[in-house]
Parts: C-alpha cells; structure tokens; sequence
C-alpha cells in the first residue's frame, strides 16, 4: 500500500488503532479531526508491522524531507542500530519499563516491546504526526495495553518512580544550539549545577536529554542512545563525558564511520551505553565500519577511567594505537605540531602585494590556501605565487615616520575598523597585530578529503590557519628535513585522521604529532629511503 500525502498517513494510524493507545493528546485529536479519515483498508499495513517493518515511518521519511525535518531533529534509526542497542540491553537484565525520549514512529518501543515481554513501554515526542504513528504500530503490534506515548518534551515528562529498573533507550532528536530556546539553555546549565557539572549552552539537544536522563533516572537504571559523535571532542561535549565518568555510568561508546550514512542526515553515529550509578573503571570505546558490525555492542577496547578524564577529546582514543616497529617514534617526539594563526579577517589581514601601501617589510608572503601546498609538491621553493599576510608589529612605536604614517592610514580605513571589532582583534595582544608564527620548516595541511600534503618549506612562508606547521625540537639538517616530509607524504593515509560525515577527513595538531615517523638516526642515514605503507 502506498501512502501518498500526511493526511493519509494519519487516516492509515487512526485505521490501525492510535487512539487505543493510552495519553492522546489534545494536538493529535485535533489533527485526527482536520483529517478525511474514513475507511482504510490496512491489511497490507498491519502485516508489515507484524514482520518488524515500520511502513508508516518510512512514508513519513519519504513525505517530509530530511530538510523539512531538520528543525525538530527528526532521524529516523536504521533497523540495523536499534536491533544493536535492543540486544545490548537485553545483557544487562529485565527492565521493568521503558522510555524513548524521541520515540518518533516507535522503532525502539517495538523491538523492546518483543524483547521485554512484560515492560511498560513510554514514549515522548513533540510531533503529533509522529506521536500517532507510534500509537498505530504499538496497537497494530499487539501492545497497546501497555503502552503509553505522551506529546511532550522529554526535559518535561513525568517519570514516576516504579519498583525494578528503567530502560532509556532512542535517537535522541538532532538539534545545534541554534534551534533552542534561551529558557531551554538556562534549564541545561541550571539542572547541570544541581548535579555538579558545568554546562555550555552551546550545546546540542542530545546533551540536553542526556542530563534529562541523568534527571529522570535512579541507581540501577541503564540506557543507550544513539546521537552524533560530535560530544566526543567538542567542548560544549565535555558535560556527557563527565557525566558518563561520573554518575550516569558510562558502559561503552561504539562510533559509526560516517561513509556508512546512518541517518538521511549528514551527521555522524555514536551509540552510547550507560548503567546509572555504576562506578567506572573503564569505558569500552570501538569503532565500526558498517552496521552489521556493530552486533551486541559487546566489542571494544577498554580505556581506564584516568585516561578518560585527562584526554580533551575522546575519539583519538577509539583508535587501538599500533605498536611502533623499531627504529620508529612519534612524529611528537621529534617536532611539534601547531596550526597557523587565525587572523580573524582574511579580507582585511590577506592581500596581494601590488594592492597595498603599507611597507614591504609588514608583508609576509603566507600559505593561505590549502590547495597551494597541494600543487607545491614535495618542496615549496619561493613564494612569488603566495598572497600576503599584513603582520604590523605590536609596538606601533618600533616604525620609523614614514612606516607609521602608511601602517596609520591603513588603520583608518573603514574596513579595517570594522575587523577592529571582531572577537579575534579584540582579543589580542594589540588587535592590530595578526602574530604570524616564525616560518614553519615543514608544513602540512589538514583538512580534505585526501591524505594530508607534506611539504618542505624551502622558502620560509608563513602559514595561516588553514595548515599546521611542524617545528622539530631540535635543529634538523636539509637531508633529514626532507627524508622526514617524503616520509610523512608516502605513509599517511586518511585512516589516521578523524572523518566527518561526507568523508572529509580531519588531523588536529595533537593527532597529527601520534604519526609514525622514523627516529633521527635513520633520517640522517644516507641509506634510508621512505617507502609506502612504512
């Protein structure tokens, strides 16, 4: 049966049975009553729903864009990741209930539904739409006599204290800071301080319903959410880490790689485990290619509590660090890696030599673009096709007359005034003053959908925040310099760096500085030669 608009979509869940379901909201009566409900024939429906297929879901998918669903951060779960989480509760006991948070069409209440024969089922949702297909197959399925969905925000709803243990489990809706309201932020970072942690308000939804799970639980209920893998590494992500450290109980954290796609979304897949109360030792982190790997969520490696807490970001450790082969060291060992300077306004601090007045000598010719160290090569020999970067010193005094009057003039020009303003300015030293790094002897982009360019710096160019540079912390000669940059360019590859949905592959300073590279003898032996793969 094919469903071609929402108003027959939601005269197919009134057909099957949505108001047997306990909680009918106000909303949902009202959309009940706009709609030409009449007589359906959901035979074909009902099979379907019976087999574990979710036909109302995916029309909703197929009717309303994954544009048009952004707003509420509706991602529907593929089979494949509810199944994983259902089977991972499955090992930890019974649950006297269960909640989703999202429950959307009801994906997760079904599977538990069968898993957990005798749990409550209750699931929370903001869209009417979605709330009555819930209703539509929890009654087609057999369980309406024990279930109950509510149209309300899950930070909001009621959870009643029971005899036995609750099971949290979903797909937490998908929305940036962006698309919350102030009341909402304050709610986070008051409800954070109750328990002890620190919020940022530039936090997504999902954090914001992990700390709502932390709110509505009690010691001994367990839980697994599935959300994108961004709280691993950002900072407003700190709140869920130490959360999982602390008293929601973290169990294990399993990554899905991106080019797996497993949402309509373009976002990434982290499924999180937790056993409230629990104290941690260890969290299991892994990370999966396709589904089908994920299995129980039972895989991975263990990293001690103690690691956890000191390392900023958490997805350099969901990596099982290889042991180095003799004669190898970290790349950290022999240099640091530092991004380039942000200036704050390319428009204004990035020129081309013949458009400005201001002396040669504030010019520093700079690597701006990553595609210019990809079409270097190996060796970035002059800088005659590289733009400039104006580096006025901070001590405007330094100058002589002529200098000042020029670098003067320059400061007065609207547009400049309006960077004055901008929060990198305002922070510096001397707004004024972009800071370039001395020249970078390699350098190094870090952002693409290819492995990163290492290139020689030959020509001593300056580099903004578009490359890394890498400093070696003790002088190096010519020969070892470029033994260690032919090194870097044959034996990178995409895997060692963090990938974003879409595939675009990312090294930050400190992930780049864990890279194998050869020790200081063997890149002064004139013998060595770098090869792929070593």
């Amino acid at each position: 049966m094919t469903i071609r608009s929402l108003e027959e979509l939601v005269a197919c869940a009134v057909a099957l049975g949505a108001e047997n379901v306990d909680g009918l909201s106000v909303a949902e009566k009202e959309l009940i009553m706009q709609t030409h409900v009449g007589r359906r024939d959901v035979a074909a429906l009902r099979e379907q729903i019976a087999t574990g297929i979710d036909p109302l879901g995916d029309a909703f998918c197929a009717l309303r864009s994954a544009e048009e669903r952004r707003p509420q951060g509706q991602t529907y779960t593929p089979a494949l990741i509810v199944d994983s989480m259902i089977n991972w509760a499955k090992a930890q006991g019974e649950p006297a209930r269960v909640v989703d948070p999202g429950v959307g069409s009801g994906r997760y209440l079904l599977k538990a539904a069968v898993a957990f024969p005798d749990a409550v089922l209750i699931g929370a949702d903001l869209d009417p739409i979605a709330a009555l297909m819930a209703r539509a197959n929890l009654n087609a399925a057999g369980h309406a006599d024990r279930a109950r969905v509510e149209l309300v925000d899950y930070r909001a709803l009621m959870v009643e204290g029971i005899e036995g243990r609750t099971l949290y489990v979903g797909n937490p809706p998908y929305v940036r800071h962006h698309g919350i309201t102030q009341d909402w932020k304050q709610w986070l970072s008051a409800t954070a301080a109750l328990h002890g942690y620190k919020a940022s308000q530039l936090a997504g939804l999902h954090v914001h319903f992990f700390l709502a799970t932390l709110q509505h639980a009690t010691t001994n209920d367990f839980g697994a959410f599935v959300t994108s893998s961004e709280w691993l590494d950002v900072n407003y992500g700190a709140l869920v880490r130490q959360m999982l450290l602390g008293k929601l109980g973290g169990d294990s954290v399993h990554v899905v790689d991106p080019a797996a796609m497993p949402f309509d979304a373009n976002t990434t897949a982290a499924i999180t485990c937790f056993n409230v109360g629990r104290q941690v030792e260890s969290i299991t982190l892994q990370s999966v290619n396709t589904l089908p790997e994920l299995g129980a969520l039972s895989n991975g490696h263990a990293v001690a509590k103690e690691r956890l807490i000191e390392a900023p970001r958490w997805m350099p450790l969901l990596r099982v660090t290889p042991k180095l082969p003799e004669g190898y060291v970290e790349l950290g060992e022999l240099a640091r890696v530092h991004r380039g300077t942000v200036t704050g306004a390319n428009a204004v601090w990035v020129t081309h030599r013949d458009t400005t007045k201001l002396p040669e000598s504030l010019l520093q010719p700079s690597v701006t673009k990553a595609r210019e160290l990809f079409a270097a090569g190996s060796v970035l020999q002059d800088t005659s096709t590289l733009r400039v970067v104006i580096d006025l010193p901070t001590e405007l005094d330094e100058l002589d007359p002529d200098e000042r009057r020029k670098v003067d003039a320059f400061l007065r020009r609207p547009e400049v005034k309006v960077a004055k303003q901008g929060f990198v300015a305002s922070n510096r030293k001397a707004w004024w003053s972009v800071g370039l790094r001395s020249p970078a002897p390699i350098l190094a982009t870090y952002m693409a959908r290819r492995p990163p360019a290492f290139v020689r710096n030959a020509a001593d160019a300056r580099h903004i925040n578009i490359a890394h540079g890498l400093y070696p912390r003790e002088a190096m000669s010519v020969h070892a310099l470029a033994k260690l940059t032919e090194h870097l360019r044959v034996s990178v590859t995409l895997g060692q760096g963090r990938t974003y949905a879409g595939g675009l592959t990312k090294f930050e300073p400190r992930e780049m500085e864990r890279l194998p590279v050869p020790t200081m003898e063997l890149l002064n032996d004139d013998g060595y030669t770098p090869k792929v793969g070593q």
